[in-house]
């Protein structure tokens, strides 16, 4: 097979390069994966490499099924030996086969999100701490980006000795470290860390995996981190043969530690690199990359790259600014019936929004309307409470030790074994230095419980015993199956007999199912393998279904994904960008990025709104236009005044307010007044010849004029050009 047909130019390029270090930029829509398959594909097949020396990682378990797939189908042969996954199902691999060298057992426990929370709350008692001031939340994100950036537990107490909050964070997370050892588990930062700790404490575990990989791609290489940098380095310092894949106009994680120095700095950290830009876009028309181009090169220190496609130019992209929030969702509903009129079907919208917050008008609006729609970012599938508890179950007969599970399961369902109970069995743990589940083998010896106490709990030592024991010799579904059973689970969800005692059921079967899944593709499907499945696992992966539903979601949820219309809505100050990102370039430049990627999600069709005044957290807030329009300039397209009407008293509000856009705030001509040299000060009463008395809120100067805001009494915040404007100091 012809691995470079198809292909253009610069794609071409990036699969012939197979020595030493490669950047490929790839901008939005650029076919990235399809150089990268191909790229592997023609190593297998021209190059002779053996799909065992190379490693590929992803950041999603979808990328990486995908990316596997399509290699497969390349080669019309499956490449089980070559290892494809995310950053953190290859740390799990290295793990289990020696994470022995650095004191932990090999049927370590991963621990999520609530795992997490229950472990610290845990240090935060025993620290005798105020838990309203050290919340569990809070204390975890400090703590995972502390390991983000590679800081112990020691150095943040010894740097932060004068701060007393600072200094029990330290404390916390010193602890917090030495429970999860003691419990043999590890939370999602430790599997990286923990991986690149063993490899630079084993120089021949190291030279195993660097002589084993000999070609190392990374996907989405702006996300990385520090550790995850230091992995890939690590991994790949032998032969050299590193190829990343990413784009720095598309890093928009900087919140959860990723850095974006990592894709800009690549040629200075990997010698003799070579960079490739793929810079043709397969997915939009021009009008829309024209936006995009146009908002992201206000950002500095990025490298230069044009999109550009051959597609047609395609329809202009409209922007509108509505009175209300209300008034936008009714705009965007009316829109969307045209466009489904036209042809398009729901499931080729998406609303894309830069919080939450803003979701609700659009519901309301879209179920007056009967729009179908659904939310992407509710309750992840393995976040609910009754799969969590399954897991629970599961992971306590996989790795005894795990004193959070067994805590979480052992009165669910309830068995009357109270918390003082379960407090005194621990209790009695801590002072023998043995697991809960130790101590509960031995419960006849705990004095402090009494007769009642010891026999609630009896039964279920005897049910763990038998269960444990059935581990050993029965199949995966099998065995979740005689859990669940065993449990009383289901049994007690039955009593209740509601639709949310069934949904609650339904959602354990559907897992069963996914065990069932795992055991046809896994050779063996064992519980410790399954688990490590389950806890890397993310349910954003399959957010995006068949559904013929209009998609609503984030900005950040959106990225990755394409619809051929995309509506980007509350483009205003303060919400796009966000209002925390004010007084910060590198947060501002990141707000734009967000900007850019929203724009390229769009393919055919983008329409961009805005809100004179929306409540937001209960207040209502009256915003200027957002900064990003302005960057747009001529890109972007206004209708003549047309009256979107919602119902009889908006038309004459609506006319006001079309007056107040990006587009009518006037460059300054040759010919202007000298009111720029005005003596003006924040604070300063002024009268507009048409929006009456206002108060000057913000002044900023802009090349030999200045431009001011102000917030009217009757009209809210305008913003204008001193020398133009028809105004008068009073």
């Amino acid at each position: 097979m012809d691995y470079l047909a198809g292909l253009n130019d610069r794609q071409r390029e990036a699969v012939l390069h197979t020595e030493g270090p490669l950047l490929i930029m790839a901008g939005a829509g650029s076919g990235k994966t399809r150089v990268v398959t191909h790229k592997i594909a023609y190593l297998i097949e021209k190059q002779g490499i053996f799909p065992g020396n190379i490693l590929a990682i992803t950041f999603t378990n979808k990328a990486a099924s995908e990316m596997k797939e399509r290699t497969s189908k390349l080669l019309d042969t499956n490449v089980d030996d070559m290892w494809i996954g995310t950053f953190h199902s290859i740390c799990v691999r290295i793990l289990r086969r020696d994470i022995d060298k650095i004191g932990y057992d090999r049927s370590f426990t991963i621990y999520d999100r609530d795992d997490q929370i229950t472990l610290i709350r845990e240090c935060i008692k025993e620290l005798n701490l105020d838990k309203d001031m050290y919340k569990e939340s809070s204390v975890l994100s400090k703590i995972s980006s502390l390991k983000d950036e590679q800081i112990t537990p020691d150095e943040h107490i010894n740097e932060n000795y004068g701060d007393f909050r600072e200094r029990n964070i330290g404390e916390l997370y010193a602890l917090y470290q030495n429970k999860l050892k003691k419990y043999n588990a590890l939370d999602f930062d430790d599997l990286l860390i923990k991986t690149v700790e063993l490899l630079i404490n084993n120089k021949d575990i190291l030279g195993y995996y660097q002589r084993k990989f000999q070609y190392v791609f990374v996907d989405e290489y702006q996300d990385t981190n520090k550790v995850q940098y230091e992995l890939v380095k690590l991994l790949s310092a032998k032969y050299r043969n590193i190829c990343v894949v990413g784009d720095a106009d598309q890093s928009i994680y900087a919140w959860r530690g990723a850095d974006i120095s990592n894709i800009l700095d690549f040629e200075k950290d990997f010698e003799g690199a070579k960079v490739i830009l793929l810079e043709q876009n397969y997915r939009s028309t021009q009008n829309i990359l024209d936006v995009a181009n146009k908002v992201i090169k206000n950002n500095y220190g990025r490298k230069e790259k044009e999109l550009w496609t051959d597609n047609h130019k395609g329809e202009p992209i409209v922007y509108e600014q509505l009175p209300s929030s209300d008034d936008e969702a009714y705009f965007v509903a009316n829109k969307i019936h045209h466009l489904i009129y036209k042809g398009y079907k729901p499931s080729d919208i998406a609303i894309l929004y830069r919080t939450n917050a803003q979701s609700r008008s659009f519901e309301e609006m879209f179920m007056k309307e009967e729009l179908p729609y659904k939310i992407v970012g509710g309750l992840r599938f393995y976040d609910r409470k009754e799969v969590k508890d399954i897991i629970a179950y599961l992971k306590v007969l996989q790795n005894p030790a795990d004193n959070i599970s067994l805590k979480r399961i052992i009165n669910t369902p309830k068995r009357g074994i109270g918390n003082a109970t379960v407090d005194k069995i621990e209790e009695y743990a801590i002072e023998k230095g043995e697991s809960i589940y130790e101590a509960l083998l031995a419960i006849d010896g705990i004095d402090t419980l009494s007769s009642r106490a010891k026999n609630s709990v009896k039964p279920f030592i005897d049910m763990m015993n038998i269960l444990m024991a059935k581990k050993e010799i029965m199949g995966l579904k099998d065995f979740i199956e005689d859990v669940i059973a065993s449990s009383g689970y289901i049994q007690d969800l039955e009593k209740d007999n509601t639709i949310e005692s069934r949904t609650r059921i339904d959602n354990i079967m559907e897992f069963l199912s996914v065990a069932v899944n795992f055991e046809e593709r896994s050779e063996g499907g064992h519980l410790e393998d399954f688990l490590a499945s389950v806890s890397l696992l993310s349910d954003v992966d399959k957010t995006i279904d068949q559904e013929n539903l209009i998609t609503m979601m984030t900005v950040h949820s959106a990225k990755g994904l394409e619809f051929p219309v995309v509506f980007l809505v509350g483009m205003e100050e303060g919400l796009f960008p966000i209002s925390r990102s004010f007084d910060n370039e590198d947060d501002m430049e990141e707000e734009r990025r967000l900007c850019y990627v929203a724009v390229t999600r769009a393919e055919k069709q983008l329409f961009i709104t805005n809100a004179q005044r929306r409540v937001i957290y209960g207040r209502v807030d009256y915003s200027l236009p957002s900064r990003f329009l302005e960057e747009m300039g001529d890109t972007i397209e206004r209708p003549e005044k047309e009256i979107v009407k919602t119902n009889n008293t908006l038309e004459e509000e609506l006319l006001r307010v079309r007056d107040f856009t990006v587009s009518n705030i006037i460059k300054p001509s040759p010919k202007k007044r000298n009111k720029s040299n005005l003596d003006i000060n924040i604070g300063d009463k002024i009268k507009h010849k048409k929006w009456g008395i206002g108060t000057i809120v913000q002044i900023k100067d802009k090349e030999d004029d200045k431009e001011i805001t102000v917030a009217f009494d009757k009209d809210g915040l305008k913003r204008l050009l001193l020398s133009l404007a028809p105004i008068e100091i009073i």
